[in-house]
């Protein structure tokens, strides 16, 4: 038996590098898996290339009433919802005095508030049901106030880590677990095209291990916080950084 055989996933930002890698390790872990995105025609011509029970969902997380509607669809086909990855979320360069309004706003409602609304949507149900796992990915940023990225970014994780800590205190007692996993520079479109050749090999001098973080590295600690056998693990935040940051 597969360790997430009857399990139910959702994993937001699912047709991105990254959300697509973890969509695959859950399920070849036996999951159902939901996967939630802004871009429908993304989200389809993914969805085709995989094997398993797979629900797409275009849905605006930022929005509340979109998530409270998309869960809705999401149990109705799949079930509870076991095991949430909020992965969905945007890159801003921008310093302070260079965000604009409607920049910060629109970060923070990509990174930050779409997490918390599908935390809101499933917790319930993993109190009741005495198990559950929310997988929130964080940043490096978070604790460097962002090497290249900008303060709404960099503000936003930081928000998401003390949400994962949050969390993690309250449902703790039910078998929920609430954890957090801080990257730095996968192999992401936000590193191949936001980050321009001479950025990128100035980072890389500054990794000990010498190399950007591969998608699949990333996915694997998801698959491992999802799996039963890291029960005992709530309210940690696992760093991914190649020795960029040792604390």
């Amino acid at each position: 038996m597969k360790p997430l055989e009857g399990k139910t996933a959702l994993v937001t930002g699912a047709a991105g590098t990254m959300g697509l890698a973890a969509t695959r390790f859950l399920l070849e872990d036996g999951a159902r898996v939901v996967m939630a995105d802004l871009s429908e025609e993304r989200i389809l011509e993914v969805s085709r290339q995989l094997n398993g029970e797979i629900l797409p969902a275009v849905v605006d997380i930022g929005d509340p009433d979109a998530v409270a509607k998309a869960h809705g669809h999401a149990t109705q086909k799949f079930g509870p919802i076991d095991i949430l990855v909020n992965n969905a979320g945007i890159l801003s360069n921008n310093k302070a005095e260079a965000t604009t309004t409607d920049e910060w706003r629109k970060v923070m409602a990509a990174n930050l508030d779409g997490a918390f609304y599908w935390s809101r949507a499933v917790l319930g149900g993993m109190k009741a049901r005495k198990w559950g796992r929310i997988i929130n990915v964080c940043s490096l940023a978070a604790k460097t106030g962002g090497l290249t990225a900008g303060t709404a970014y960099s503000t936003s994780k930081g928000a998401m880590t003390s949400l994962t800590f949050s969390l993690a205190r309250e449902s703790a007692a039910f078998g929920v677990t609430v954890n957090g996993i801080s990257p730095a520079y996968v192999k992401t479109p936000m590193v191949t095209e936001g980050l321009n050749e001479e950025q990128r090999q100035a980072l890389l001098a500054t990794i000990p291990v010498g190399r950007f973080c591969e998608p699949d590295e990333f996915a694997h600690v998801v698959r491992f916080l999802a799996s039963p056998l890291a029960g005992f693990i709530t309210g940690e935040i696992v760093d991914i950084n190649g020795g960029l940051l040792m604390d």
